[in-house]
């Protein structure tokens, strides 16, 4: 399929949460005359219990366990502090800017945010044990993710070649070429990408998926794009169920692994943190007789021009890539950085002049990142000639508490130290006849959403 962009550019895990102490509150009544205290055992834990205790447990990624009360108390203002500000759960997307309708939202509800804030300001008493609600069970960390989305094992994973990470030093890149045992092309469903716990996970900075393809008449294997991407925080990808990413049996697959063995990794006293490293994929086939009608591509957005952060300076860039020759559809955004890029907005300019905000990212964080799904019915349309505006904001001054040293300049490269910036987006390739089809549908079930 032709490429759809040109392209202009220009300059332009912490914590989450869990509870505390003794004392009563009342928050407003669900219309009955009588209040009602809010307490751990019969409030919180189960907020906690749906969006904090799969990271917060024992041998999970998380610095502390929260499951009980004992556990989560000595944290109590902590975790007010990180959920009123919307820090924890680590999803970063604007909760009232762009569109809203996301799959697998880590969001929590404005009503449990109170609820929270109100329990800990009554001095979070514990409530009655009886109201405690189970704990719940999940697999170990290292468990893919898409498996339990789609109840089913992979139907196929494929490993980068060991490699042994140092316990100091600065960036090391790890980028072998690996075969794709497969007989047949087949359409993927869902990918996971991913490190080995926990060595992995500490030291893996990014881990590129691409595909490199013989071209059938040099015999020259050509390096193609990107087909996944993982960075911390990220759970996998599942594609729209009319839209599929081909895995070619008679390619192969290049692993772009970034490795930086600072922060937790260092200070053991080893010389190797993380030896015979490597970073998986998991696929999901289509079957045979499913026929999603699309392609998806997993498109790297640039927002090029130069970076350039003066000490206690700041920074913008901007990307401009127009939709030439067919219709796309948007399913998907991650907005990419290193720990300078403190925001990220996608804007459609449709051709009839209306401009869209699609997405926005105000407080990025280097350190978990999402790739943020938009439901079926909300996943943008782009009519030929709309253009994409990408908007990048950037602070190296000392009100940035990622910034690891404000007093020094900061310019564009592909260390961690350095900084960069391009978006994550799966751009579904329509056809004219695909595109006007699933508006039709859309404005037959009155449905709000963008697209030109």
């Amino acid at each position: 399929m032709a490429e759809s962009f040109g392209r202009w550019t220009h300059q332009s895990l912490g914590i989450a949460a869990a509870l505390v102490a003794l004392a009563l509150l009342t928050l407003p009544g669900d219309g009955s005359s009588q209040d009602k205290a809010v307490t751990f055992t019969g409030d919180v834990a189960p907020i906690m219990q749906d969006n904090c205790v799969r990271c917060h447990q024992e041998s999970s990624i998380a610095p502390m366990s929260l499951r009980t009360y004992e556990e989560a108390s000595p944290y109590a203002s902590l975790i007010k502090y990180m959920v009123t500000r919307r820090l924890m759960p680590p999803y970063h997307y604007d909760h009232d800017v762009g569109i809203q309708e996301l799959q697998s939202d880590w969001r929590l509800s404005d009503r449990e945010i109170e609820t929270i804030a109100a329990w800990v300001d009554a001095g979070a008493p514990e409530g009655k044990p009886e109201e405690m609600p189970a704990q719940r069970q999940f697999e170990p960390y290292d468990h893919w993710n898409m498996q339990e989305v789609l109840g089913r094992e992979p139907d196929l994973v494929i490993e980068s070649k060991p490699f042994d990470v140092p316990a100091e030093g600065g960036d090391l890149w790890w980028r072998p070429v690996v075969d794709i045992p497969l007989d047949r092309d087949r359409k993927v469903r869902a990918i996971e990408t991913r490190p080995t716990y926990p060595d992995g996970v500490q030291t893996v900075h990014h881990g590129n998926v691409k595909l490199v393809t013989q071209d059938e008449e040099t015999g020259e294997w050509i390096a193609g794009g990107n087909y996944s991407e993982y960075a911390m925080g990220k759970v996998g990808e599942l594609f729209p169920p009319d839209a599929y990413r081909i895995l070619p049996h008679d390619g192969l697959i290049q692993f772009d692994i970034h490795y930086y063995p600072g922060g937790s990794a260092q200070g053991r006293g080893e010389k190797i943190v993380a030896k015979d490293n490597v970073v998986r994929t998991a696929f999901w086939f289509y079957d045979d007789d499913e026929l999603p009608e699309f392609e998806q591509k997993l498109t790297n957005f640039g927002l090029e021009g130069d970076i350039i952060l003066e000490p206690g300076g700041t920074a913008m860039t901007q990307g401009f890539h127009v939709v030439l020759d067919h219709p796309l559809r948007i399913d998907q955004f991650q907005a990419h950085g290193h720990v300078h890029l403190h925001a990220m907005k996608a804007l459609a300019i449709y051709p009839d002049g209306k401009q869209e905000t699609l997405s926005m990212t105000t407080n990025f964080s280097a350190k978990w990142h999402h790739s943020y799904i938009y439901e079926a019915d909300a996943a943008p349309l782009l009519p030929t000639g709309t253009v994409l505006v990408l908007t990048g904001w950037y602070d190296n001054t000392e009100n940035n508490p990622l910034a690891t040293d404000p007093s020094v300049w900061v310019t564009r490269g592909s260390r961690t130290t350095d900084e960069m910036s391009h978006a994550w987006i799966g751009v579904t390739h329509l056809t004219e006849e695909g595109y006007q089809r699933i508006k039709a549908e859309r404005e037959t079930n009155m449905v709000p959403v963008a697209g030109g």
